[in-house]
């Protein structure tokens, strides 16, 4: 007896569905994601001077982690770099690893804000490939430039297994192209996509980093080249990009080895 797609199946468990031989297939669920951090600010700024005073204790804390790593980064430190009172520190701070998340969380506010000005640029291609290679080459500018950015990029150093920076910056990403490449946001698969991706990239970038201090160049090639292979079968529904020849486009989409 046939059932009509998407339809559920009398008598089956529920999140599963009929196969082709008629056996139960388990329905696909989307990836879990872990439960955001809250937000590591004590107080927000409300007037210039104590924003003003925010971001200078920030920038502080950027220059001593780039001076003497995580581990010995303190308040105190900062507190005597940016010249504020100690008690300044503390009115926004806990910790100095709530400092360090909210650097973090300024990195990735202002990764966000590079990436958009490349892509609104005038005469800026609207195409996935060429945003992709935005994503990873504005990593690499902050990468090289940004004080502290190694050691803390999007998140603070933690043990990989309770990391969740990854998340956020793919779901940010995602909302972030959404609008100029016509992607859903909502859609789960899409987003575990972006996930694997994000995850990918960041692997393989620390390798490049690893392997030469200012970023293996055939590494970051062929980081590029793989993220444009694994996407290309989501991003890819419209055609390829018409200003990227098929020999560079990435993977075939599914289906086009065959026959």
């Amino acid at each position: 007896m046939r059932v009509a797609r998407g339809r559920a199946i009398v008598g089956l468990p529920a999140g599963s569905v009929g196969g082709q031989d008629g056996r139960v297939q388990p329905t696909p669920q989307p990836a879990p994601r872990p439960a955001p951090h809250s937000a590591p600010l004590r107080r927000v700024p409300v007037q210039q001077r104590s924003a003003d005073r925010l971001a200078r204790i920030l920038d502080a804390c950027a220059e001593v982690l780039e001076e003497t790593g995580y581990d010995e980064l303190s308040t105190r430190a900062v507190a005597g770099r940016a010249e504020v009172p100690i008690g300044s520190v503390y009115r926004f701070f806990p910790n100095k690893r709530a400092m360090a998340e909210a650097l973090a969380r300024r990195n990735l506010d202002a990764y966000a804000d590079r990436i958009t000005a490349r892509l609104t640029a005038p005469d800026e291609p609207v195409a996935w490939r060429h945003a992709m290679d935005v994503v990873v080459d504005e990593y690499l500018a902050m990468k090289r430039t940004v004080p502290g950015f190694a050691l803390v990029e999007f998140t603070v150093p933690a043990p990989r297994e309770s990391r969740q920076a990854n998340y956020v910056v793919a779901d940010r990403l995602l909302t972030l192209l959404a609008g100029r490449l016509g992607l859903d946001t909502a859609d789960e698969r899409l987003r575990t996509a972006f996930l694997v991706g994000v995850e990918t990239a960041d692997a393989l970038l620390q390798l490049a980093f690893r392997a030469d201090p200012a970023g293996d160049a055939a590494i970051v090639a062929e980081t590029k080249v793989l993220l444009r292979a694994y996407l290309a079968r989501y991003l890819d529904g419209s055609g390829p990009d018409p200003d990227v020849p098929s020999t560079v486009a990435g993977a075939e989409a599914p289906g086009e080895a065959e026959g």
